[in-house]
Parts: structure tokens; C-alpha cells; sequence
């Protein structure tokens, strides 16, 4: 059997002053909880643009280095620097230009004046592809 105690002096349940504060701090917390998730959406929808730019610009790597060397060896001749775009690249005004260097390439640096795109070495070349405008960029190297 179940004896229920009065205590004189001690409250039984929630007052009115408890539940308002209760209220008052969900109300405040919520201010930075939709800040903080605001935030994270529009980090995902700029994530996404980059994210669909790199894999674009990976997709141009992967379609010049499925050319044969010799055509590569000849583009970047044609170049001459690697600093010059070469006709791998697309087109003038096109969305998200990707942008493909050539340059025979320096690996052992037998030269020794620390600079790749001298003393080259038979058989090896640099691709750089890169989006037009931005930072991003990818650099390989393809050997005969």
C-alpha cells in the first residue's frame, strides 16, 4: 500500500516560473542551431559546384592521356612552353574552360639547374589541366 506524504514547504510538480525559463532556453538555443544549419546548406551547394568542376577537369585529364605519346609529344612541341595552352584545350567561351599544358619534361634533372622543363628527357612529358579562371588545377606526367 502506497502512503502519499505531505512535507509542508516542498512542491509537488513544475511551477509556472520553471516552465517559462524551460521556454526561453529552446528559444535562444534555436537562433544558432538554424544559423548552423543554414550554413551547412549553402557549404554543400558551393561543395557541389567545385566538386562537379573538378571532376570535369579530371574527366579532360583522362581523355588526354588516352591519346597516343607521339600526339602529345607533338602538341606540346607546337606549344613550345608550358605556359601555353594547347589545342587539347576547349574551346574559347566555353562554361568551365579546361585549359591543357604540354611541356617535355626534366625528371632526373641531369642538368641540375632545378628547372623541369629543361635538359628534358626522351620519352616523358607534363600535363597540367586546369579550370579557366580558377585555382584548380592537376598535373601528371605520361611516359612512352
Amino acid at each position: 500500500m502506497n502512503v502519499l506524504v505531505f512535507v509542508p514547504g516542498r512542491q509537488a510538480g513544475v511551477s509556472y516560473v520553471e516552465v517559462l525559463i524551460a521556454t526561453a532556453l529552446i528559444a535562444l538555443s534555436l537562433v544558432p542551431m538554424t544559423n548552423a544549419v543554414r550554413d551547412a546548406i549553402d557549404g554543400s551547394v558551393a561543395h557541389e559546384d567545385t566538386a562537379i568542376q573538378q571532376l570535369h577537369m579530371l574527366a579532360k585529364l583522362e581523355d588526354v592521356l588516352a591519346q597516343s605519346f607521339s600526339s602529345l609529344e607533338m602538341a606540346a612541341t607546337e606549344a613550345g612552353s608550358a605556359s601555353v595552352p594547347t589545342l587539347y584545350s576547349d574551346l574559347e567561351g566555353s562554361v568551365n574552360r579546361r585549359l591543357v599544358y604540354l611541356s617535355l619534361y626534366d625528371g632526373d634533372n641531369a642538368d641540375s639547374d632545378n628547372d623541369p622543363f629543361t635538359g628534358v628527357d626522351a620519352g616523358l612529358l607534363w600535363i597540367r589541366t586546369e579550370i579557366e579562371g580558377t585555382l584548380m588545377s592537376v598535373e601528371s606526367l605520361v611516359s612512352q
